[in-house]
């Protein structure tokens, strides 16, 4: 019998086998190996097989029967291969997906690379994903972000953008979360803001899904009578898959995925597979979402321990300034009764003194040096009083008037020419009237001892986004900012007694009750202070 395969032989060329293609030669010199890889399937050879049984040939029904056996073990071979293929990407994929979300304490991070497994074609390839999370301080299971395209158009366009640039899942998920976190979140607002049910409803399929934490498959959901039609309708599937996020018997979320796009089945497999996935992402989450309050109980503990801190160096130097407010008081209450006997006997013997009279000179200096004395005695006993100030609401422009009025006197006689142009429409401020009083009169005694031609004093008041703003211009006095803020430390030493003293204590008392005391110097224009008075409580420091 003729056979035309070359079966058969031992050896064989490249012209007698047309199965065996090129880079196969080896196959040429080995009979059993091709007989195996392609014999089997070659028109040839079965040809010879049923010459075989047309001649009544015994081996043809033997060898029929091992082809058949031979083929079915080779296909279930391969699809065991194929299943280990697919077996082997998958734990890849869960082990690169599980050391991203065991490295991450980001919540955004992990949400995005979460949804963004459920979708990508080289994760569960589904076409869309929302992610719930329970609000357990409202009871609530609520729709918190969403993955997917809308429609096919968009759907395309991601799928060829994925294609083009070939990203492994990390990057897919880092690309996600820094370009369109944002976006997909507001993209589905309006069915994240309607995935919102209450915990508590416990007939509703996803609270039912969560409370059994196991995955479920829902097929046929607008006819389904579990499911609502309202959450049919706003899936707009008729199949999709629930898949509960537990994390220590603890409810976390809930995934719900779909294929809106393609219309894939879900099969067993998807679920299997997901449910494996839901454990790594639901610890992940909750670990997230813990150290997201740990940060924010951190920010707030050194929030209060900053304030503490802040408070106890506050009340430090209430007492320290207390102390010094005894201190002061207590001396200048002592100096003052002698000093006020002093004072009225030089006052007599000079009222009682004839011009002529050679000693007139010095009852003057006398009388002069007393009233300075009797001038700090008062900043003195100014500054004890102002330790404990009483605040309440003013009108500004009838404060500045009164401080004008009581000084006018002195203003006018050293040669002062006074200019105030007061802010209309100004809201009442929140100070103490008898405290700021005092200062405006201590700046406009304190100008008087400065030197210049232009002996003038400006005073403005205007309304600011922050308060009322006073502006008190002086060109008599010229000094360098350096000597000016040497004049406003508290004591400090100077040429003249008391000269700077008021000026210190003002910036002192106004700062006590958080008012901003700002004294700037040019050596031109003269000095010009501005305080800025609040008008409301809160302001208050």
């Amino acid at each position: 019998m003729d056979l035309e395969c070359c079966w058969n032989r031992d050896v064989i060329t490249q012209a007698d086998c047309p199965k065996v293609v090129e880079g196969e030669e080896e196959l040429l010199v080995s009979k059993w190996q091709r007989n195996l890889e392609k014999c089997c399937e070659c028109p040839t050879f079965l040809n010879d097989l049923k010459q075989l049984r047309d001649d009544g040939n015994p081996l043809a029904p033997v060898l029929t029967g091992f082809l058949a056996e031979f083929r079915r073990q080779k296909s279930q071979i391969q699809s065991l291969v194929s299943f280990l293929d697919s077996k082997t990407l998958e734990i890849r994929f869960l082990h690169e997906l599980g050391s991203v979300l065991q490295s991450s304490v980001d919540l955004d991070e992990v949400l995005s690379v979460a949804l963004t497994a459920i979708t990508a074609g080289k994760g569960f390839g589904m076409n869309r994903a929302f992610l719930l999370l329970c609000d357990r301080q409202e009871g609530k299971l609520k729709g918190y972000l969403g993955l997917g395209p809308r429609n096919f158009e968009e759907a395309s366009q991601v799928w060829e953008e994925i294609a083009q640039n070939d990203m492994d899942l990390q990057t897919l998920a880092q690309n996600f979360r820094l370009n369109k976190l944002s976006s997909e979140r507001e993209k589905f607002h309006d069915v994240l803001e309607q995935l919102t049910v209450p915990l508590s409803n416990k007939e509703h399929i996803l609270v039912k899904a969560l409370d059994g934490k196991r995955p479920l498959l829902v097929e046929g959901a607008f006819q389904h009578p579990d499911v609502p039609p309202e959450l049919a309708n706003l899936l707009g599937v008729d199949a999709f898959m629930l898949m509960p996020l537990i994390s220590r018997n603890r409810r976390v979320g809930m995934i719900i995925a779909d294929n809106c796009i393609t219309q894939r089945a879900i099969t067993e497999e998807d679920m299997h597979s997901m449910e494996t996935f839901s454990f790594t992402v639901a610890f992940a989450i909750e670990r997230a979402s813990l150290y997201d309050k740990l940060q924010v109980e951190l920010e707030r503990v050194t929030e209060a321990g900053k304030k503490l801190k802040e408070q106890q160096e506050l009340i430090v130097r209430m007492e320290n300034m207390a102390l010094v407010g005894r201190i002061t008081s207590s001396i200048a209450h002592s100096v003052r009764n002698p000093l006020m006997i002093i004072g009225g006997f030089a006052r007599s013997m000079l009222k009682n003194s004839p011009a002529s009279d050679s000693k007139r000179t010095f009852i003057e200096s006398i009388v002069a040096e007393t009233r300075q004395l009797e001038g700090v005695l008062d900043e003195i006993l100014n500054y004890s009083d102002s330790l404990y100030p009483t605040r309440d609401f003013w009108d500004v422009n009838q404060l500045i008037e009164t401080a004008l009025h009581d000084t006018a006197d002195v203003l006018t006689s050293n040669g002062y020419a006074t200019v105030y142009s007061p802010g209309t429409d100004l809201p009442q401020v929140y100070i103490d009237f008898k405290l700021l009083s005092n200062c405006l009169k201590t700046v406009l005694h304190n100008d008087i001892s400065g030197i210049g031609t232009d002996l003038s004093i400006s005073i403005s008041s205007r309304r600011a986004d922050d308060g009322v703003i006073l502006n008190i211009e002086d060109r008599s006095r010229h000094l360098s900012q350096a000597e000016l803020d040497h004049l406003l430390v508290p004591f400090s030493e100077t040429r003249e007694l008391g000269a700077g003293l008021g000026l210190a204590l003002c910036k002192t008392m106004m700062e006590r009750q958080g008012i901003p005391f700002v004294a700037q110097a040019d050596l031109q224009d003269g000095i010009r202070y501005t305080i800025t008075l609040p008008t409301r409580k809160e302001e208050q420091t």
